[in-house]
């Protein structure tokens, strides 16, 4: 474990507020978007001025992996992909 010197200390708790603040925003978009979406109602689209708006439904088909593993059991271990990530985390 390395240690932060002043520098870094002070540069985490910047990215730390920055990220209180991007949360605080992304919760008033989000309410916005919310009323905006309830505006629209059914309707799939909106024009706001110089924007189109689109609330379309959408659907997309995603494998199961629990329930095909219960199905194929072992079956599927040559089919599993192996991939590595490093988080970067402040706790």
């Amino acid at each position: 474990m390395c240690k932060a010197n002043d520098n870094m200390v002070s540069k985490v708790q910047e990215l730390m507020e920055i990220k209180k603040m991007i949360e605080s925003l992304q919760n008033e978009a989000d309410a916005i978007a919310d009323e905006v979406k309830a505006y629209m109602g059914d309707e799939e689209t909106m024009m706001a001025g110089c924007y189109k708006v689109t609330y379309k439904e959408q659907v997309s088909h995603r494998i199961d992996s629990a329930e095909l593993k219960k199905v194929l059991g072992d079956a599927l271990e040559g089919y599993y992909k192996t991939i590595v990530t490093r988080p970067f985390k402040v706790i």
